[in-house]
């Protein structure tokens, strides 16, 4: 059976690396009908945060991703640590330095291994020193632990990033010292900023926990994930991770590095807020609109979802909903400064809009239709595009050149809230 591991560390949130490695274990284990284990490299007291790890396992579980047992804490082995080290210093591996154990590097030797994404890498003892087992104020080294933990975890399979192929020959070294069997190791390149260096700050946000804010979806987020590096085939972009879980072939890793690309995962966002149903859409909304201090008592939720319905198409990320849609919410929103000198500055521009004004406050019903009908006849009568009229008042309702269909916007807002906004900017 195939049994994996993730190995979060709560020293900080969980970085949109390490959340891929997750993904790609948990689809190995899946795919094959193994177990996804979960284990907490606590070791580091001073830097370990509950705080981080509440995080983390939140996000894991929005990603989707779920472990099979309770996690394991590596604050809670250091017996075991100890009494492994023990076992190696007895057969004569390994030396003490004060309360440090510290295992015994035979120089001269070529370790190999059989990376299941890169193929054999060699590499050479007499580039590896000494390797301690137990550090001097009792807590395990950090390659020591792993390996203790993967062998008494019964791990089949490590897959891993990149920046761990320097670990793999000094943990092999202490598998061989306790006399394990080697687990099969795989190593995925690393995601990479758009600048050629590894992802970090400086390219955006790097947390799970920043996109999620952001208003990105976790179905998006995790699908992006596991294509950076992997296809399904067809040139298939968009699935779900059930069903990546069905075709998933690790033998199918891209060897190379990878770079993220926040266009395609807006792209991909967005297509999976097109796709979601509105009812399913909303409580996500209103968490970003009261995030961002919205008023939403006076609003139902047939109001509101009408509302989503109109932009739910004309959004990449649900914060960008807050943004677009401020003035149904309330009566100072900012108005776009070119949108301005360019829509209402000009006095026919403003006179159009009274006018039509007049003609909306004698509908006798409110809606679309009957809005963009006297629309386009004062159109007519003026001699103009309904162009010239629809931008202008576009701008005094909402404060914005673009958005959804002025004459759907109109009708939700009402005609006491559009007229009252269309008087005051024909002034």
């Amino acid at each position: 059976m195939v049994i994996v591991r993730f190995a979060p560390s709560p020293t900080g949130f969980l970085h949109l690396g390490s959340a891929r490695t997750a993904l790609f274990n948990w689809l190995y284990a899946r795919h094959s009908g193994g177990k996804f284990l979960l284990r907490i490299e606590d070791t580091d007291v001073v830097r370990s945060d509950n705080r981080f790890l509440e995080e983390i396992l939140k996000d894991l579980k929005w990603l989707g991703v779920d472990w099979d047992g309770e996690p394991i804490y590596q604050s809670q082995r250091f017996g075991l640590y100890r009494a492994k080290a023990e076992e190696i210093l007895e057969r004569g591996k390994a030396y003490k330095d004060g309360n440090a154990v510290i295992l015994k590097v035979e120089k001269g030797r070529t370790i190999e291994v059989n990376d299941m994404i890169h193929g054999k890498i060699i590499f050479q003892t007499d580039d590896i020193k000494d390797q301690v087992m137990i550090k001097s104020d009792g807590s395990p080294a950090y390659n020591f632990a792993c390996v203790v933990d993967d062998a008494d975890l019964g791990i089949t399979h490590i897959l891993r990033g990149d920046d761990h192929i320097s670990n793999t020959p000094k943990q092999i070294l202490f598998y061989e010292a306790l006399g394990l069997p080697l687990p099969l190791f795989g190593h995925m390149p690393l995601i990479m900023g758009p600048d050629g260096a590894k992802l970090s700050k400086r390219h955006g946000g790097v947390s799970v926990e920043e996109y999620r804010k952001e208003g990105f979806l976790a179905e998006a987020l995790a699908n992006y994930l596991i294509i950076l590096g992997w296809s399904p085939g067809q040139d298939r972009e968009i699935l779900s991770l059930d069903e990546a879980a069905k075709l998933f072939d690790i033998s199918a890793l891209n060897d190379a590095q990878v770079m993220f690309d926040i266009q395609k995962l807006r792209w991909l966002n967005g297509e999976y807020i097109i796709r979601k149903k509105t009812g399913e859409l909303l409580p996500l909304i209103k968490d970003q609109l009261l995030a961002a201090g919205m008023e939403l008592s006076t609003k139902s939720d047939v109001y509101l979802l009408k509302l989503v319905d109109l932009y739910k198409i004309r959004i990449k990320t649900l914060r960008e909903f807050v943004d677009l849609t401020d003035s149904f919410f309330r009566d100072d929103y900012a108005v776009d400064k070119v949108g301005r000198k360019e829509y209402l500055a000009k006095k026919e521009n403003r006179e159009n809009i009274r006018l039509l004004a007049e003609r909306l406050a004698e509908l006798e019903d409110f809606t679309k239709e009957n809005i963009e009908k006297a629309c386009r006849e004062l159109a007519r009568e003026k001699g103009v595009r309904a162009g010239d009229i629809i931008h202008p008042t576009r701008v005094a309702i909402s404060g914005k050149t673009k958005g959804a269909g002025l004459f759907e916007m109109m009708e939700l807002l009402g005609r006491e809230k559009v007229l009252e906004r269309m008087r005051s900017a024909a002034r």
